[in-house]
């Protein structure tokens, strides 16, 4: 999963000296996968907790440098890019799918009343535009762009573009363009 992340940094024009030692999304990245391969597959048990407890305090010190939460059971799909850091905030039970960017400012969280109450669940090829807001058990679909500034708290169709507060659907461009 590093590896596609990797390459997905380099076809943005990163070289290697840049994406490792200077990108401070991608630290994150890396120490998100980490973290996720130790929460998913290791199952012996003192040695389970005994790692988590150090990627938990590995992923501290990467919030604090970067700005950027990806906690470890966040579940997210290959070539996922971060296109700045600071202020990306993605709630634990979150899914999101294969080749997506997110920008600086995200936030996909929790909302909702009731059996409404829960997390989204973001589609392949999603663009998540700087300082969006995605919250709610919502789908957002494969292709879609969320455009800077936007709330959304409803679900979107595939190949949609959405903005706004809240968010409205503006064009049935997908995100072929964005990543």
């Amino acid at each position: 999963m590093i590896r596609s992340d990797y390459r997905k940094y380099k076809r943005y024009g990163g070289n290697f000296i840049g994406i490792v030692f200077l990108t401070q999304a991608f630290w994150a990245i890396i120490q998100f996968r980490v973290a996720s391969f130790v929460y998913n597959e290791v199952k012996i048990f003192g040695v389970r907790h005994l790692l988590l407890g150090i990627c938990l305090i590995w992923q501290k010190l990467i919030e604090v440098t970067t700005g950027i939460s990806l906690p470890a059971s966040v579940i997210i799909g290959r070539s996922f890019y971060i296109g700045h850091f600071g202020n990306i905030f993605i709630h634990p039970n979150c899914c999101i799918g294969n080749n997506c960017n997110i920008s600086q400012g995200v936030t996909i969280g929790i909302s909702g009343r009731g059996v409404e109450r829960g997390v989204p669940t973001l589609g392949d090829n999603v663009y998540v535009g700087c300082n969006s807001t995605i919250v709610g058990k919502i789908v957002i679909g494969d292709n879609c762009v969320i455009g800077a500034n936007s709330l959304v708290n409803r679900s979107v169709l595939e190949n949609q573009t959405v903005l706004g507060v809240p968010a409205q659907v503006v064009s049935s461009k997908n995100s072929s363009e964005y990543i």
